[in-house]
């Protein structure tokens, strides 16, 4: 079992950076696919993007490709979500999520989420 929380959410003004950390606990955080996931208000759950076990796979929407990037570090039990060139439409709840195979956590049915940190984009 893995349990998740995110850190660093915050108030940004468009076209700054933030980054996101998702800490895991448990000894087999190794062994599992992360991602991250967001939702505006009004709107349904999104996925943003996604890391294998590994780190050596990635995936992100189209929607933030070449402005986020997702990394992962085994030995801290985190993950990364590093939020450059932001706009006001990436203003959400972002979540992380965690599931042994990383195209489960592509779908949104990943069997850990954490609570959500919200992001705010100011224009």
């Amino acid at each position: 079992q893995v349990h998740v929380l995110e850190l660093g959410g915050g108030l940004v003004q468009a076209g700054d950076s933030l980054r996101l950390s998702c800490a895991a606990s448990g000894r087999t955080f190794g062994r599992y696919a992360m991602g991250w996931f967001r939702q505006a208000p009004g709107k349904g759950r999104e996925f943003v993007a996604a890391i294998n076990w590994s780190g050596e796979r990635t995936s992100q929407s189209d929607s933030v490709k070449g402005r986020f990037t997702i990394s992962r570090d085994n030995g801290w039990n985190t993950v990364y979500l590093q939020m450059n060139s932001m706009k006001p439409e990436d203003t959400a709840v972002y979540y992380c999520a965690a599931d042994l195979s990383t195209d489960t956590v592509i779908s949104g049915r990943s069997a850990y989420w954490g609570q959500g940190t919200q992001v705010t984009v100011s224009s």
